[in-house]
């Protein structure tokens, strides 16, 4: 997710893939240690769809929207390997997606269809951003500590995000892969 003005009185959402803990803190960390300002303002996910600014009227459609792409789904693995750029095109190191792609993409698909279809700046590229808008020493030093970096995670859920006032973004509702019931989350969550 990244950050833009918001327009009007509108909600700022966007919807990820949750890194799990371990790998959360400490991709995290990582993204804190390179100097990247937005380290604690966005949790470590894979995007699905990007910041979007929505009427906060929409939001039910957009959440059962959100339940039915899920829902065609299953639950799937991710296996996160070794590091990788936007440069020049943008300013961004991230940690490669190595399985899950097609998952990944069809989710992308699904959901950026009726009440969330829009036009995208660049082809959808499943992967977990650790350096962003820094400069480009610090750009090289998060490419080449995380060269290395290896994870896999089991994948159950899509998690619908808020932008808050405070520019920090909060999951708000989990939608499960393959059906089921989502779970709204608490404020302290």
């Amino acid at each position: 997710m990244t950050q833009s003005e918001r327009m009007g009185s509108g909600k700022r959402i966007g919807i990820s893939i949750e890194i799990p803990e371990p790998m959360g803190s400490e991709l995290q960390n990582a993204r804190r240690s390179f100097g990247d300002p937005m380290a604690d303002a966005i949790p470590p996910h894979i995007t699905v769809i990007g910041p979007t600014d929505i009427d906060p009227d929409e939001l039910d459609e957009i959440g059962e929207h959100i339940q039915y792409a899920c829902a065609q789904v299953e639950p799937f693995t991710v296996h996160l390997r070794g590091s990788a750029t936007f440069r020049p095109v943008s300013p961004v190191v991230f940690i490669q997606v190595v399985d899950g792609i097609a998952q990944c993409e069809q989710l992308e698909s699904l959901m950026r269809a009726g009440p969330l279809a829009h036009e995208t700046r660049f082809n959808y590229h499943p992967h977990v951003t650790i350096a962003h808008e820094i400069d480009d020493e610090a750009l090289d030093a998060a490419f080449n500590r995380m060269a290395f970096y290896e994870a896999s995670f089991e994948v159950r859920h899509i998690h619908l995000y808020e932008h808050g006032a405070d520019n920090v973004w909060r999951p708000i509702v989990s939608y499960p892969l393959g059906g089921g019931e989502s779970l709204t989350m608490s404020a302290a969550e």
